[in-house]
């Protein structure tokens, strides 16, 4: 059995990275299968439909960026260095998507609700970094809640896709941008660099 799961393991990265570079509303479960050289009852090991087997694979690409990016604030020292790794980490991340699977992800509503729900997450992770910025000192006396507010709202026109339209950021451009704004905004000294 440990065979054939670090098999299934391998065959759904290649999923995920077929997904990020083509996007998946195009593709059939037979046009998946010729891409990936297996058969279709290969990829149903990961759901029962072509919707299925789509959300499996985002659910998976979540979980990794997730990892990720907790891994890349672990270390930080600080509340502010946190906030900054943070958001730039989950720009990273979403680097390897591309702009035809963020439309597929914006278009399919499964895959959507995915993204919605990792947005939320990650909300609640800033507005937490935030609180303790401020508590500690190391952000200026802001109204917390605001800020995280106001960040979450741009995380949350980053997923949809409004900030791409306005500006032609990538999500992952636009994460790297809000980072930047965010620690200019609300550190309590100017930075050093």
């Amino acid at each position: 059995m440990p065979a054939l799961r670090a098999r299934q393991e391998a065959r759904l990265s290649e999923l995920v990275e077929l997904f990020l570079a083509a996007g998946f509303r195009h593709l059939t479960l037979a046009e998946i299968a010729a891409e990936l050289h297996c058969s279709k009852s290969t990829l149903y090991a990961f759901g029962q439909s072509k919707e299925q087997v789509t959300v499996h694979a985002i659910k998976q690409f979540f979980k990794g960026a997730t990892e990720a990016v907790e891994a890349a604030i672990a270390d930080q020292p600080s509340a502010g260095a946190r906030l900054v790794a943070y958001l730039r980490a989950i720009s990273r991340a979403l680097r390897p998507a591309s702009a035809q699977f963020m439309a597929d992800v914006a278009e399919q509503r499964s895959a959507r609700e995915v993204y919605e729900r990792n947005t939320e997450s990650a909300a609640e992770r800033v507005r937490q970094m935030i609180a303790e910025g401020v508590r500690a000192g190391e952000f200026r006396d802001v109204h917390a809640a605001f800020v995280a507010d106001t960040v979450v709202s741009t995380m949350e026109r980053i997923q949809a896709g409004a900030v791409t339209s306005a500006t032609g950021l990538s999500d992952a451009d636009a994460y790297e941008e809000l980072a930047e704004l965010v620690l200019e905004g609300i550190r309590t000294s100017p930075r050093n660099t």
